[in-house]
């Protein structure tokens, strides 16, 4: 049977924007592409100020979210204590170096101490550190630590693999190149067959 979804929820799907900041960032935008030595009143270009400051600001969304209150929003007393692994997160971010994005897969583990989240939490986590200005291995760490701090597990495990545009495109242009990252807490970090564990877990994914 199919859905018929009316105006008002297509409205409600809508990303909402900040006008008074969409109004400021366009005009920054459009002194750019001026200054690149394009005509920004012509027809292609004559909306892109606007674009690129409504993209921005969904690209950079995760200031505004707070990733430990979206662990706790769903946080449930549990005796379970062995390893849970959400793994192909699929993540988008902005290098801080050049703002020209790195995307990839993250891969997360934790052994419950006395609380478990729910599952779709920590692709949320990952999601709000993401959507900021970031380096890969800043990253991989705030997640591992929210994660740490939030449920108290008895560890956590963090591997991402990313391809970065700033290698790609400019630079070295190395187009193949794949960079890993990982971390790790409590049993993670002290016991080598449980880290080995979650290799074994994740292993068909990585390069």
């Amino acid at each position: 049977m199919t859905k018929i979804v009316s105006a008002s929820e297509l409205q409600d799907r809508r990303d909402i924007y900040d006008e008074q900041l969409t109004e400021q960032l366009a005009g920054h935008y459009r002194s750019i592409i001026g200054l690149l030595g394009e005509d920004v009143d012509r027809e292609g270009l004559a909306k892109t100020p606007e674009r690129v400051a409504k993209a921005m600001q969904y690209l950079l969304k995760g200031y505004a979210e707070d990733p430990e209150a979206i662990l706790r929003s769903a946080m449930f007393r549990e005796p379970y204590q062995q390893m849970v692994v959400v793994k192909d997160i699929e993540l988008y971010s902005l290098c801080e170096h050049h703002m020209l994005p790195f995307f990839g897969k993250a891969h997360v583990g934790y052994i419950p101490r006395n609380h478990i989240t729910g599952l779709s939490k920590i692709p949320r986590v990952v999601d709000a550190f993401a959507r900021r200005l970031q380096v890969q291995e800043r990253l991989t760490t705030q997640i591992k630590d929210c994660i740490q701090n939030t449920l108290n597990p008895l560890g956590v495990a963090v591997v991402i693999e990313a391809s970065h545009m700033c290698v790609q495109m400019r630079g070295v242009q190395k187009q193949h190149s794949v960079t890993t990252t990982s971390d790790f807490t409590g049993a993670f970090a002290n016991n080598l067959a449980t880290r080995q564990e979650f290799f074994n877990i994740i292993g068909s994914n990585m390069h």
